[in-house]
């Protein structure tokens, strides 16, 4: 299994563990939970069953009582509701006598249909039973999120505070895809692994798609744009499937997508029709809990100001390519390979790659143990032209240091011109005239092929290559 190290070792602890556990896997659509789960423990469960989507509680009753059946209710007679259903299951669990023993209930989600009985059912199958002894791993997961969050690990319930190991599962890091594509003997080199990453971010499915007999372009046409392309319309099933309710959250991921500099709460309520006013905090919280959208504090406050950006490699993808796209070129990729619109869009990506990989950089530049913060900062609306500047990355370090980022994607070392090397310095002494800041200001450099000296930057202090990007 690439990756998951980490993810791995405390599924193992929870098996290990002296005591009943619950265990709860979340992420979004296609990252790989139920691979990881079934990895982990090759299949020996006490009990599995997953959730089927679209259907109401009568069926998903009856798919329940078959996974009984298939676990030694042989006898099992038709269910009724939610409560009959883990009765069902603690007499299947009460004569295991093997030892901890493994109940995974994947897509848990689509088991609470409307009115169905399911969370106080299962709340009492946890608190009731399942908890008071020392024999039992119960681990859900789901891709809709919202749910797992609002009625699991949030929950003012019944299941308040009783998760005693919440797993979140993060997308594939590059150099996790990196060791993917090697074990699918995938060509690529590391710019080209990055393109990948750049349009289908660190999601394992949408790595499985990929063919070692193409190239990054061809794979791309395949994937995207050619008839019946798999991922053609995976943006519309991927929101649903996260979200019971998702025209408000595709709504404000759209308004995200016109602005690559990002917005702030209120520059997001002020595109969405009809305004939803106090919703508008909870989808935000979902969205980034669900790794759409990060969330950057302006430096000095807490939350006034702060910017959203979206940052979903494959979101940001649809919006650019597929979203109005009328054409019916099944090598649009290929034909446009080194077009400006596509450079543009590389360009823009990269930055998006790096908010990816803070670690990583943090780590190039030597600071993985000083306690620092990533912020965003942009200078007044309403200034003149002159005085206007934004920042995307700034790293503000407990040594009285802040490096101010600044990201290029460029096939060779990256040349400052006297013109760039002016703009940088600029939004340097503004950034430092609006914040009042006393601490030191670090021109930083992250760029893909490194930075070639020159009398114009002089002035950058470090510089962070693509191949940092990679380590871990």
């Amino acid at each position: 299994m690439i990756g998951r190290t980490q993810e791995t070792r405390r599924l193992q602890e929870a098996f290990t563990s002296e005591n009943s556990e619950f265990v709860v896997l979340y992420g979004r659509r296609r990252v790989g939970k139920t691979f990881l789960v079934n990895e982990t423990f090759g299949g020996r469960y006490a009990f599995q069953h997953s959730g089927v989507e679209n259907v109401g509680l009568r069926e998903q009753l009856d798919y329940f009582r078959q996974s009984l059946c298939v676990y030694g209710s042989y006898r099992c007679p038709r269910l009724s509701n939610w409560r009959e259903a883990f009765f069902e299951l603690r007499q299947i669990l009460s004569r295991d006598t093997t030892g901890k023993k493994i109940v995974f209930l994947d897509e848990a989600p689509w088991l609470d249909t409307a009115k169905s009985g399911f969370v106080p059912a299962f709340e009492h199958f946890w608190n009731g039973w399942a908890s008071l002894r020392k024999d039992i791993l119960l681990i859900i997961c789901g891709s809709a999120t919202s749910w797992i969050v609002d009625k699991v690990l949030n929950g003012r319930g019944g299941l308040h505070n009783r998760v005693t190991r919440p797993l979140p599962i993060a997308p594939f890091t590059l150099k996790e895809c990196e060791e993917y594509a090697a074990w699918k003997k995938l060509a690529f080199d590391r710019r080209q692994i990055a393109e990948c990453y750049m349009a289908l971010g660190g999601v394992a499915y949408y790595w499985s798609l990929l063919l070692p007999e193409f190239s990054v372009a061809q794979n791309f046409d395949n994937l995207f744009f050619a008839p019946n392309a798999e991922l053609a319309t995976e943006f519309r099933k991927l929101f649903a499937s996260l979200f019971k309710h998702d025209a408000k959250y595709v709504e404000i991921v759209t308004a995200l997508a016109s602005r690559a500099d990002g917005m702030t709460r209120e520059e997001i309520l002020a595109k969405m029709s009809p305004p939803c006013g106090g919703e508008i905090s909870r989808y935000l919280r979902e969205l980034e809990e669900c790794g759409f959208i990060r969330k950057s504090n302006v430096i000095g406050t807490i939350k006034r100001g702060a910017i959203y950006r979206l940052i979903d490699n494959f979101v940001l993808f649809h919006f650019k390519f597929l979203k109005d796209r009328k054409g019916s070129d099944e090598r649009f990729w290929e034909l446009s390979y080194e077009k400006p619109s596509i450079n543009t869009w590389r360009g823009l990506s990269f930055e998006r790659l790096c908010f990816w990989h803070i670690p990583q950089i943090r780590r190039a530049l030597g600071i993985s143990g000083v306690l620092a913060d990533v912020y965003s900062w942009r200078g007044k609306s309403d200034a003149p032209d002159e005085r206007r500047a934004q920042i995307d990355m700034l790293i503000d370090r407990s040594d009285r240091m802040i490096n101010v980022c600044e990201m290029k994607f460029t096939n060779d070392q990256y040349v400052m011109t006297e013109d760039e090397s002016q703009k940088l310095r600029r939004r340097i002494e503004l950034f430092r005239a609006a914040t009042g800041t006393k601490k030191g200001l670090m021109p930083t450099l992250i760029s893909a092929s490194g930075l070639k000296r020159n009398a114009n930057s002089a002035f950058i202090q470090s510089v962070v290559t693509l191949d940092d990007l990679f380590r871990e």
